[in-house]
């Protein structure tokens, strides 16, 4: 992905490597344009969450380098943390704390902390301000941090499996605040997620890891274009043109394909027709390869 020439980019990661026992953050390069979201896929240990906290600098990195909002993120990451907002799949507030504790806690971390918009979003997602954190329910810690993240002034907003777990109603009123993040031009979003459909209706561009290794970084919507689910027969299947075949699965009644539209130079077998695919599907295609591509 080209460098964003309007300005800085949010994020720009280049040759990222960890090393963990058996497994390896393996040389990971992408860049996040300014008022773009971005979306982490990839199974279980796929190292989107080490991605994540190496980014917030968490945990150190072996080699390469990472750029926060065109700043090294080794290089006084306190001043850094102003402007980026973090979520993560446990919100980890006290249990005892209200949300007036909460504004005063938070008060004192952030330099730009705006209280009157922390109670707009409070008021917007209906949030008791009388009851301890404890008595909230996943959904409801979820949104206390969103409104935390949004409540300081951030340029970035970091999310780590922010909307699993949630009801879908609840799941989509959060995109929907996401969204709106992004209307301002210099603000941006990286966010990893198991429902990859959220990601689907959310992102700009996808990056797919897969066993430390990054399989791609791509625009949503040109993958959307290039790819297609085509369902024939096993000999269909064997006569197509091996090089439109991405990845392929065999059951009783025939074979499913994920194929890539400008590789099939004589169009699919007769009477057959190929179906978009989704984002999910060429995951799960791409992910049971043998080989990352």
């Amino acid at each position: 992905m080209e460098t964003n020439v309007a300005g800085i980019n949010a994020l720009e990661i280049k040759n990222l490597t960890k090393r963990y026992g058996d497994f390896c953050l393996d040389h990971i390069s992408l860049t996040l344009p300014e008022g773009c979201i971005i979306g982490l896929i990839g199974e279980n240990g796929a190292g989107k969450s080490t991605t994540i906290r190496l980014i917030m600098d968490a945990i150190k990195r072996d080699e390469g380098e990472i750029k926060v909002l065109g700043k090294d993120n080794g290089c006084n990451f306190k001043e850094l943390k102003e402007e980026i907002g973090v979520v993560l799949d446990e919100t980890g507030f006290p249990d005892t704390v209200t949300v007036k504790e909460l504004n005063r806690i938070m008060r004192a971390i952030y330099q730009n902390w705006e209280e009157e918009t922390w109670y707009g979003y409070i008021e917007r997602f209906r949030l008791p301000r009388e009851k301890e954190c404890r008595e909230y329910s996943r959904g409801m810690k979820m949104k206390l941090a969103i409104a935390v993240a949004l409540s300081h002034g951030a340029r970035l907003l970091i999310l780590d499996e922010a909307t699993s777990g949630l009801d879908p109603v609840v799941r989509d009123e959060i995109l929907q605040i996401f969204l709106e993040f992004t209307r301002q031009p210099d603000h941006s979003i990286l966010i990893s997620s198991h429902i990859v459909s959220d990601l689907e209706k959310l992102c700009d561009y996808i990056a797919f890891l897969r066993r430390g290794k990054l399989v791609f970084l791509r625009e949503k919507d040109r993958l959307l274009e290039e790819y297609g689910i085509l369902r024939c027969s096993k000999a269909q299947a064997d006569e197509l043109d091996r090089t439109a075949v991405v990845g392929r699965k065999d059951n009783p009644y025939g074979a499913e394909l994920l194929v890539q539209w400008n590789r099939l130079p004589f169009g699919l077998p007769s009477g057959r027709k190929a179906e978009r695919a989704t984002i999910e599907e060429i995951m799960l295609f791409m992910g049971k390869e043998s080989d990352v591509r």
